[in-house]
């Protein structure tokens, strides 16, 4: 059976979660707009590696999609992204090259963090919607950027947080939001994983030449000049600072962006404490960390671990308790379930659902959108408030204090060290702008 199908069927039974689950249902089903119904969205990709991968297998059996281009600084990864995307695409070591094919009408931006902003903030100008992965940008400043680009140019935006277009979010989400926990007053947020999950210890591997035929130069980009190193590359690339922000970050995002859904992006302060308790190796982001949010009435707690994969609730390596005054919800990436709060002896749930969270749905939602000219499920601008709470609590672990927070201007208060850590100055000659 067709996934869309299923997913319908999701949300019908999950009629709880009343206009969003509607809105879903529209996303999912075919829509006229600019683009016209039976016209094919020609797509380009830039960054191909295994996310950037697994999109362009999703798009590949799209009947109303054609992948138009494909872009990625090493050359093992273009040829295979060729072969994957089954229709002859145009090949390129330069993402300018790819955004002056006026074929294209949306690009995937699929890079390493430190890459995102900028090829979507010209992605915008040259006219084109954009899909790009999570985080939405390096800094509180690069998501800001983005965002105002996207409003600039009055484009379609998508960022990589697939949890808002998936049917068992949606419904648990509306069930919060229609107060069937009570009061929320505290949430807590976690990863856990062990050391062997987390690829074991780095090491202290030596400075050595990058692999044939790749532009290095090119994916440093607008990172700071800094000679190769294995670990500064595919897959550990985001344990450094200059092109990410390690797990509270990169895979807290996922997080975090459903809490503001449930709750709103407020926040008022945040304290975070951890270390390189578990490791050894050359990685700069901690391995063991937990940050205490201060938000407008409740509070929140994320914990992540890499040296340790216990998992006490349910088998849930993570995932996001919603604590109310009548109910707990339980949700992950499998499913969700629901306690009421007088039944703490049996731990039975009253409510459960299971389910998957497929980037189809949300693949679906952005090209929905792009005929539409609707606003899709987590656009710039959600994308980069959801980010927010991932970056900041970094900067409290990096400068060792609390931090209070002024959402308004997005500036942290009475801290100049701090603030200085909220913006990424490109090297020359790449700009934001």
């Amino acid at each position: 059976m067709d996934r869309r199908a299923i997913s319908r069927r999701r949300l019908v039974k999950g009629a709880a979660a009343g206009a969003a689950s509607l809105s879903m249902i529209r996303s999912l089903s075919p829509a006229l707009g600019t683009l016209g119904a039976n016209e094919r969205i020609v797509t380009g990709h830039i960054g191909v590696g295994g996310q950037g991968t697994a999109h362009l297998h999703g798009l590949a059996r799209m009947k109303d999609i054609r992948v138009g281009a494909v872009c990625d600084v090493d050359p093992g990864r273009l040829d295979n992204a060729v072969k994957v995307a089954g229709s002859s695409p145009q090949a390129f070591k330069d993402f300018r090259k790819l955004l002056e094919m006026k074929e294209i009408d949306a690009v995937f931006v699929v890079t390493p963090g430190h890459w995102h902003v900028i090829p979507a903030i010209q992605a915008c100008a040259a006219g084109k919607d954009v899909f790009v992965e999570k985080p939405i940008g390096r800094t509180v400043a690069e998501g800001r950027a983005l965002a105002r680009a996207a409003k600039k140019y009055n484009r379609v935006t998508q960022n990589g947080t697939q949890q808002r277009s998936t049917p068992l979010w949606i419904n648990a989400v509306q069930r919060i939001k229609d107060g069937e926990l009570g009061k929320v007053n505290m949430i807590h947020v976690w990863n856990a994983w062990n050391p062997r999950e987390m690829f074991g210890d780095l090491g202290h591997p030596p400075d050595s030449d990058p692999p044939p035929g790749v532009d290095y130069d090119m994916w440093l980009g607008p990172a700071p000049k800094r000679p190769f190193n294995p670990l500064r590359w595919h897959g550990s690339h985001y344990f450094f600072w200059d092109y990410g922000g390690g797990m509270m970050s990169e895979w807290g995002i996922h997080l975090f962006d459903v809490v503001t859904w449930a709750m709103g992006p407020e926040i008022r302060s945040v304290a975070a404490v951890g270390g390189k308790h578990v490791f050894k190796d050359a990685r700069e982001t901690p391995d063991t960390a937990s940050a205490v949010f201060e938000c407008p009435g409740y509070t929140m707690v994320y914990s992540m671990r890499h040296g340790n994969g216990w998992q006490p609730h349910g088998q849930m390596d993570h995932g996001i308790e919603f604590f109310g005054t009548e109910a707990t919800l339980q949700v992950n990436r499998n499913g969700f379930q629901m306690f009421h709060d007088g039944d703490r002896a049996t731990r039975k749930p009253y409510y459960s659902e299971k389910g998957d969270t497929v980037l189809v749905e949300h693949e679906r939602n952005f090209f929905d959108c792009m005929r539409t000219r609707r606003r899709t499920n987590a656009d710039a601008e959600t994308g980069h408030l959801g980010a927010v709470l991932g970056h900041l609590a970094n900067i409290s672990y990096r400068v060792g204090r609390r931090l209070r927070w002024d959402a308004k201007t997005e500036t942290i208060l009475d801290d100049p060290e701090a603030n200085k850590l909220l913006e990424f100055h490109p090297r020359d000659p790449w700009r934001l702008e």
